[in-house]
């Protein structure tokens, strides 16, 4: 059985039976990620320096396809292909189906695709690594696959590595009150912590299995955003403290993210953030 036909085992209602459906499309995104891995691809412009790839729609519509089996009522909301279904209807999906494109392009195996139930379950599927990191909205878990038989463990947060990922992508709309790079540079984050840059949101599901510290970004509202949603509700059941850079819970009127392991990093990180 291949991940893209596991949807057919996933039918069930619940919390966990949209977990699997959740896992179940991030895997055959991520089939079709690794398959067009290290081909010449056509893209396509989004403008300001923003491109796809053909893999980031063929992953899309692989995961489009394991959703309308599984849920067909539910509405999907995707990075490529923007809203399919209603609208007004009383659940959605967000699917980032390649996050790190450029990584992507230009032949990096740091990506990652992500599928979230607004509210609810989530996947986050590391196409090269084959693990699935997982929430039914309650506990968080990583899945490893032995041939199509796939083992879960337990995510546990820690801030042992001291390493925090600072998304140094533009645009910058926090700045000057705000900006990654003045991070990297107070004194007090060389004194505790070590940086890491990355431009995938795979990152945090490294802070929810205890591979980061944190994990650092600007922006606004992230907190229903196809590229965030999977990894914040991630994190947030495996217990990691999720705020904005100003401190206030992610969501409207928002900005960026602090995602921390605990509460010691978290507060350190802000009084950085703060000055």
């Amino acid at each position: 059985m291949t991940s893209s036909d596991t949807y057919t085992e996933s039918s069930e209602s619940g919390a966990s039976g949209d977990a699997e459906v959740a896992i179940a499309a991030a895997r055959a995104g991520a089939d079709v990620v690794r398959g067009l891995y290290g081909r010449r691809l056509a893209r396509i412009d989004k403008g300001a320096g923003d491109f796809a790839t053909e893999a980031d729609v063929a992953a899309e519509k692989a995961i489009l396809d394991v959703i309308r089996a599984a849920r067909p009522d539910d509405s999907v909301l995707g990075e490529e292909g923007g809203q399919r279904g209603a609208p007004d209807a009383a659940r959605q999906w967000l699917v980032d189906p390649l996050c790190g494109t450029l990584n992507y392009a230009v032949g990096t195996m740091l990506v990652a695709v992500n599928v979230a139930l607004r509210d609810g379950a989530a996947a986050v599927a590391d196409p090269f690594s084959g693990e699935v990191f997982h929430t039914d909205g309650t506990s968080a878990r990583v899945r490893h696959y032995e041939g199509s038989e796939g083992v879960d463990g337990l995510l546990a947060p820690t801030s042992d590595t001291r390493l925090v990922d600072v998304n140094l992508d533009p645009p910058f709309p926090g700045a000057p009150g705000f900006r990654g790079v003045d991070l990297l540079a107070h004194p007090g984050f060389a004194a505790r912590f070590r940086p890491r840059v990355v431009s995938t949101t795979l990152a945090l599901a490294w802070v929810a299995a205890g591979r980061r510290a944190a994990y650092v970004t600007d922006g606004g509202d992230l907190s229903e955003s196809v590229h965030f949603a999977a990894g914040i509700a991630l994190c947030r059941a495996a217990g990691c403290v999720v705020t904005g850079v100003d401190g206030a819970p992610p969501g409207r009127g928002g900005r960026g993210l602090v995602v921390a392991a605990d509460a010691e990093t978290h507060g350190l990180l802000m009084s950085m953030i703060g000055g």
